[in-house]
């Protein structure tokens, strides 16, 4: 940020969904290519209202002043930044050349105001398509690490820094590197538990030109590469149960998608704030409650693997911040918690023992408290194979502690980490009668409006961070209930007919049917 202003640039303006064409038409490339970056930290010259040392900047409009280091590095005690106080259009590169064929990695930390019409990374004349990241706004001032990876075929590659700014934004670059490696996500995945019930109760879903099509089919055809079905004992509705479950996971397989099922050990939704036992259940001592855990389990995933829809992932349990199946498998006795936790992961090893058991908590912005809690879990001993975490930027803090808690997970145990969890509104207009979750411009994460540009960059970027996570441990992400438009009998209370949906602004289908500019981001890879 520039610091002549004397105060922080917070982003109160918001992020728009960025373009996909470049800001400026890259000159042709200078005499200083090498084979390494030169000056990646920037602390080559020090200070000066001038383009780093070893970088070029340009500007069509004659605005390249934009582009400048100044003190405050992440790293050292300097940084790239642009800022003008008009509007400005830079852009900050390094050709270079001489490079061996093959798969290479940019990697930067940054932060941002917010409210660019562009501002991204990029590497291009590669030798194939352009590949970009575009940068999340920061308000709080937290540096977040990005990456972007490329296909090096003919021995060049210029590293490219993009703003497309209004007076007053600002982005900071810093401790960049560029090496042999590739970055990707292997799950783009979405979580369609109430899709069923919509079908059932009338829901109709549009596809981009207007035409009424199969809700999964569309969010196939945008990328969506993993559903998330959730599994509920007794519910008084009968939807999530097995039966559902097996001819969902059907449609799923079908479309080439995998398949992660949620089991939640209850009638009606278990979180954070509730872990209701089954009806069925409710009278049951630590050993039965063992043994009906193993036995539901096994009995859910064994009907998929004999239809020929064998779960890729398993979670034993949802969001389980203070355990399942209160009172006896509350975090106040883990040891009791943790012999149900290994319950439901053997049994789905029983079924398939290429079948991921994943943890998941509500804690994607909290490291202390998901480090009490997998810590506990690797001390009793409890077996898993992934950590799932939800993230809603409203409820669970900024982008920089999500990377904080993503790269510690994956560090500190081990594991492939992903979000289980995420979504956002594109619009605080209400379709039927129930305020939404999200329903007031104070609960909105700053820097992403409820719009569909806010929605699609919300999304973007928590992408963006869980791709990020060190040594390919980032999974990906699912989001949550993009096919839960407002469709009435198809409410929040299963046991309630004439409940409604308070989600239905946050789903990827709009108000007329259509998918949101979020579903686009789905497809990239």
């Amino acid at each position: 940020m520039h610091q002549g202003l004397k105060r922080l640039l917070t982003g109160g303006a918001a992020t728009m969904l960025l373009t996909s064409a470049a800001v400026v038409a890259l000159p042709a490339a200078g005499a200083q290519a090498a084979t390494t970056l030169t000056n990646a930290g920037f602390e080559t010259g020090g200070a000066a209202t001038a383009t780093p040392a070893g970088w070029t900047a340009y500007s069509a409009g004659g605005q390249s002043a934009a582009s400048y280091t100044e003190a405050g590095g992440h790293g050292g005690s300097y940084r790239l930044t642009h800022w003008s106080a008009s509007a400005y259009k830079v852009e900050t590169y390094q050709y270079l050349s001489g490079l061996a064929n093959g798969t290479y990695t940019l990697t930067a930390w940054v932060r941002s105001s917010g409210g660019q019409n562009s501002a991204y990374l990029a590497l291009r004349n590669c030798g194939g398509a352009e590949q970009r990241t575009d940068l999340p706004p920061t308000p709080n001032g937290a540096w977040i690490r990005l990456v972007t990876s490329v296909a090096v075929t003919g021995g060049q590659c210029t590293i490219s820094i993009n703003s497309d700014a209004n007076a007053g934004n600002w982005l900071n670059v810093d401790d960049v590197s560029f090496a042999a490696g590739s970055t990707g996500l292997t799950a783009r995945g979405v979580d369609v538990s109430t899709l069923k019930k919509s079908e059932d109760k009338g829901g109709v879903y549009l596809n981009s030109s207007g035409a009424t099509g199969d809700a999964l089919s569309i969010l196939h055809s945008a990328g969506a590469d993993y559903v998330r079905l959730k599994v509920w004992v007794g519910p008084a509705d009968g939807y999530n149960t097995k039966t559902q479950v097996l001819a969902m996971a059907k449609r799923a397989k079908a479309l080439g998608m995998k398949v992660l099922i949620d089991f939640h050990y209850s009638d009606t939704w278990a979180d954070p704030g509730k872990q209701t036992k089954p009806s069925a259940w409710s009278a049951y001592t630590l050993a039965q409650l063992k043994t009906a855990v193993y036995n539901h389990t096994y009995d859910v995933l064994n009907g998929l693997k004999a239809q020929g829809t064998t779960a890729d992932m398993v979670q034993v349990g949802n969001e389980i911040n203070g355990g399942i199946l209160w009172s006896e498998g509350s975090t106040a006795n883990w040891s009791n918690l943790a012999a149900l936790l290994t319950q439901g992961a053997n049994a789905a090893k029983a079924v398939s023992s290429s079948t991921k058991v994943a943890l998941h908590l509500a804690k994607g912005g909290d490291d202390a408290g998901a480090r009490t809690f997998y810590d506990n879990a690797v001390s009793y001993g409890v077996p898993f194979d992934a950590i799932g975490l939800s993230y809603y930027g409203y409820w669970h803090g900024p982008l920089s502690d999500l990377q904080t808690t993503l790269d510690d997970m994956a560090a500190r145990y081990g594991k492939q980490v992903f979000v289980a969890e995420t979504a956002y509104p594109f619009t605080l207009a209400n379709k039927d009668s129930l305020e939404n979750n999200i329903a007031t411009s104070s609960q909105l994460v700053a820097g992403y409006d409820a719009t569909q540009a806010g929605q699609a960059a919300n999304f973007r970027d928590v992408l963006n961070v869980v791709e990020a996570v060190p040594n390919g441990k980032g999974i990906g992400a699912f989001y949550w209930e993009p096919t839960w438009t407002a469709v009435a009998g198809n409410g929040w209370d299963p046991a309630d007919p004439t409940s409604q949906d308070a989600w239905e602004n946050q789903a990827m289908f709009d108000y007329t049917g259509k998918p949101t500019a979020a579903m686009s981001w789905l497809s990239h890879r």
